[in-house]
């Protein structure tokens, strides 16, 4: 009698047991219970990622080019006509009527150092007389030719230098055009000139 009791108690357990869920069941709200669908996820096409690495790629070499072309560059030496044609661009500051003086030193020290860089000839540490007495000696065809202009921009220098003549900005700007002029005249390497009798032996041959 025992072994029939336990096995009710037993079975009304259980179905104490299910209606208990049952009940927790319809306890739950339709809308926790019932889920909606969700949208699709976006997903990138294969080709994204290696075009990004592509761009990334050609971006840093590009940047690695421009930096070997700057470096270049600066490592080349500037040539004497180069440097002093910046020099006469950077004494434009010095264009004023009270800083004549600073002007005409400046101008006359920079045609002075590119003549004894260009053409090997002592300028610096020496009058615009002495200059030009010598210069009226040398060889060299480019001097030569352009002695009078040498010679007008040298004593217009002297005369600010040393009598203290005004000089208005377009006044300097002029100095300032005839000394670039003189340097661009000369830049270049003048070629050699071939001696008459050999040419006409060349000719005849």
């Amino acid at each position: 009698m025992n072994r029939g009791f336990s096995s009710m108690r037993a079975s009304a357990a259980a179905v104490l047991i299910a209606l208990l869920g049952g009940a927790a069941a319809l306890a739950v709200p339709a809308e926790e219970d019932i889920r909606d669908i969700r949208g699709p996820k976006d997903v990138l096409p294969d080709w994204v990622l290696p075009a990004a690495i592509a761009g990334a790629l050609l971006a840093a070499a590009a940047a690695y080019c421009i930096w070997r072309w700057r470096r270049n560059r600066r490592a080349i030496p500037l040539l004497p006509f180069e440097i002093a044609l910046r020099r006469l661009e950077d004494i434009r500051a010095l264009m004023r009527p009270a800083q004549a003086r600073e002007f005409s030193t400046a101008a006359s020290d920079i045609v002075r150092w590119y003549i004894e860089q260009r053409f090997d000839v002592t300028a610096t540490r020496r009058t615009t007389e002495e200059f030009l007495r010598d210069l009226m000696e040398s060889s060299n065809a480019s001097l030569a030719r352009h002695q009078g202009l040498l010679g007008d921009f040298l004593h217009q220098c002297d005369f600010v230098k040393f009598a203290a003549q005004s000089l208005t900005t377009e006044n300097m700007e002029t100095l300032r055009q005839s000394a670039r002029a003189f340097v661009l005249e000369t830049a270049k390497p003048e070629e050699p000139i071939e001696d008459e009798g050999a040419r006409d032996a060349v000719s005849a041959t």
